[in-house]
């Protein structure tokens, strides 16, 4: 058995964040005025740091890789998630959609394995939370028991 420690990897849009909706698809944030913490992530992050895991968020971000976002409005999301919630790591993947060779693109696991190597984390006991197909994908592909939001 691992004596890792155990994680909940959170996607970011959707999970976090709110995403932004344009013509019924989801859609990260542009700026960080449009960056707006969902009610009910700060209490139920410190719930789960309460119970002893580690908050990794696993987010694409491909908009950085196509030049269409800078990576600084990111950053300053990264900055404004970290003050409101009590995450322990944020690992980014801002390879575009195009890029197949990608092993840290969701539904790929590379952000959740490089985590794991990082923080001694026990995939088979950790969770992964998602509110698309590739967050799921991601998390079973790593290992990892997977939480589907479904809006």
């Amino acid at each position: 058995m691992n004596a890792g420690r155990l994680a909940v990897f959170l996607d970011r849009d959707g999970v976090l964040n709110r995403a932004i909706v344009r013509d019924g698809k989801p859609y990260p944030p542009d700026t960080l005025e449009d960056f707006v913490i969902l009610g009910g992530a700060a209490e139920a992050c410190g719930l789960l740091k309460q119970a002893g895991f580690l908050l990794v968020v696993a987010t694409n971000q491909p908009d950085v890789g196509r030049g269409t976002q800078p990576i600084k409005v990111v950053e300053a999301m990264h900055k404004a998630l970290r003050a409101a919630l009590p995450v322990d790591r944020i690992e980014i993947c801002c390879d575009p959609h195009d890029s197949p060779d990608s092993n840290r693109r969701k539904p790929k696991p590379g952000m959740l394995l490089d985590a794991a190597r990082e923080l001694n984390i026990d995939l088979s006991g950790s969770f992964m939370v998602g509110d698309r197909w590739r967050d799921i994908d991601c998390g079973k592909a790593a290992g990892c028991t997977t939480v589907f939001i479904d809006y």
